[in-house]
């Protein structure tokens, strides 16, 4: 199982956890059925058209999975997602 670091404000969602696991064979896998262990995280991930939110980062082994291959980027066992939602705001 690939492994999910979730940061701060996604946490109450997994029930303050701050690294949850996941099975799947690609970013996109992993992340469907982290979402279907918690649902309230669907919607604050995937968009209506089913791909990722364009203010929802993802790194697989410290790297953005756009320059990868995108929600379509293999995953193994032995990895490790980590979910960055961007900020927004200040002065």
């Amino acid at each position: 199982m690939a492994q999910i670091r979730i940061p701060p404000v996604l946490r109450p969602s997994v029930g303050g956890e701050r690294q949850v696991s996941a099975d799947g064979g690609t970013v996109r896998e992993v992340l469907d059925a982290l979402a279907a262990q918690h649902e309230e995280l669907k919607t604050q991930l995937f968009g209506a058209d089913g791909d990722l939110n364009r203010f929802v980062n993802v790194y697989l082994n410290d790297e953005d999975v756009r320059v990868l291959g995108g929600l379509d980027t293999p995953v193994a066992d032995t990895d490790t997602l980590q979910i960055l939602p961007a900020m927004a705001g200040g002065r």
